[in-house]
């Protein structure tokens, strides 16, 4: 019914328009009736967007289940990827809704919510992974909102070609600036160094400070 529901909109939006079309064009070309478009579409914007709750979820899901081990920009880089999947699921209609929200003003500003929800979600997890340090929120805030807008800027290039190409190597490329800028780097370990080896010929009755003298003098200062 969902799907059935989405797709007799979506067909109505490229033949009429969207602000042509209403809620009874819609459930009269699905075969249903209103109340059952309202059980699952609080309104008609949001049959634009009908899998952004679902992956919200999902999102907010996988950012509780990380460990204290999780790096954590890199966190909410993988999180962000998840909306990507969303889109990449079904190329065609992310292209065409993209095309849409493009044209009407008033889906261009539901975008825009929707997009701020998913960055109140990763500023909530960073937020606690940074509590009690010194500008935590501030660094989460900016931590998110520069995760957002690198992903964004990797899926409109896709978008914009229509979904041809790798949507995810463009993401990849963005997310990895911010995780290059924010994230940590890979430790390495220090590198070991070698063993002094160091033969002193002296006197069998020097005295031993001349001998410490001696060494001191051989290896130079430390």
């Amino acid at each position: 019914m969902r799907e059935s529901l989405v797709a007799a909109a979506f067909q109505l939006f490229l033949e009429r328009g969207y602000e042509q079309t209403t809620v009874d064009d819609i459930v009269a070309l699905a075969g249903v009736g209103r109340r059952s478009f309202f059980r699952y579409f609080p309104s008609k914007e949001d049959v634009v967007f009908p899998d952004h709750e679902r992956c919200l979820a999902d999102m907010t899901a996988f950012l509780s289940s990380g460990g204290e081990d999780d790096e954590p920009v890199g966190r909410v880089c993988d999180a962000a990827r998840l909306v990507l999947r969303m889109y990449a699921e079904n190329p065609d209609f992310s292209v065409q809704r993209h095309r849409l929200t493009r044209q009407v003003p008033g889906l261009r500003a539901y975008e825009l919510s929707v997009v701020w929800r998913y960055e109140r979600a990763l500023a909530g997890y960073l937020r606690g992974r940074f509590a009690g340090l010194r500008d935590g929120t501030l660094k989460a805030d900016v931590i998110a909102a520069a995760v957002v807008a690198a992903h964004n800027n990797g899926l409109r290039s896709w978008l914009r070609s229509d979904g041809r190409g790798d949507a995810a190597a463009a993401v990849d490329h963005a997310l990895g600036m911010v995780q290059g800028a924010f994230g940590a780097g890979p430790t390495y370990p220090a590198p070991e160094r070698p063993e002094d080896v160091v033969v002193v010929v002296s006197r069998r009755d020097a005295p031993l400070w001349r001998v410490v003298q001696e060494i001191e003098t051989t290896l130079g200062p430390a």
